[in-house]
């Protein structure tokens, strides 16, 4: 019951040796949080809540200014946004505070369970976890006219997605997971272009990131052209 409980908290993630002296450590039901941060020589240290989940994922939240609202970013993303001047390197880029050290992903032992994903993951539209891959979308709401978010990263969120893209009159208020309403900022042009791609940050749509049909995204209950030419080709 005990070694139950602990693997809820997210204590077995890591061992407590991998996580010693490990600066702002905070443990979920499936993940761990601890600062993070990235170096530009121009502007400075850009520091972020990095989330590391048990199924590979990564997710930074930055703080590098207080009306900062960049959050969920890919660690490559992250180092974009910072301004390090040498990108594509996050791996190497991207910091954590060890006993008041900053030391580089690469050298500790947070990217244990990103690495396994990424040797375990095979097939096209799947992604660095071996699950199918969707970008996030975005839906216009027909009263503002802004354009929402919508990540597609179970399939009751694909559904949600479907659902909206089928209402001409979908609007910002029925958005079920994030109080959203019209009067709401629409995401800045540079945060849009993000939409969580693994091959690449800003991908403007490739075989990685663009499903054309999988049991995640399509929904037998439905009646819309897509969904049944899907139905019929599943069947054969």
């Amino acid at each position: 019951m005990e070694n139950e409980i602990e693997r809820e908290s997210g204590s077995m993630i890591f061992s407590d040796e991998e996580l010693i002296e490990v600066s702002g450590l905070k443990k979920g039901r499936d993940f761990i949080e601890v600062t993070c941060g990235c170096t530009s020589h121009r502007y400075g240290d850009a520091v972020g809540k990095l989330r590391v989940f048990s199924n590979g994922d990564l997710e930074i939240t930055c703080e590098c200014t207080p009306g900062c609202n960049e959050d969920k970013l890919t660690p490559a993303a992250f180092e974009k946004h910072s301004g390090r001047e040498t990108a594509r390197k996050w791996k190497n880029n991207v910091w954590v505070i060890v006993n008041g050290e900053k030391v580089s992903l690469s050298k500790t032992a947070l990217l244990k369970y990103y690495n396994q994903a990424s040797k375990n993951a095979n097939g096209t539209n799947r992604s660095h976890n071996g699950r199918v891959c969707h970008r996030d979308e975005f839906v216009r709401c027909s009263r503002c006219n802004k354009e929402r978010r919508f990540r597609l990263r179970t399939k009751e969120e694909c559904r949600i997605h479907h659902d909206a893209l089928a209402d001409v009159n979908w609007k910002c208020s029925d958005l079920p997971y994030d109080r959203i309403t019209c009067d709401d900022e629409e995401e800045r042009a540079s945060r849009r272009v993000y939409r969580g791609c693994t091959r690449s940050p800003t991908c403007k749509g490739c075989t990685s990131c663009v499903c054309f049909g999988c049991e995640i995204c399509r929904f037998t209950d439905c009646s819309c052209q897509t969904c049944i030419d899907f139905t019929r080709n599943a069947k054969v």
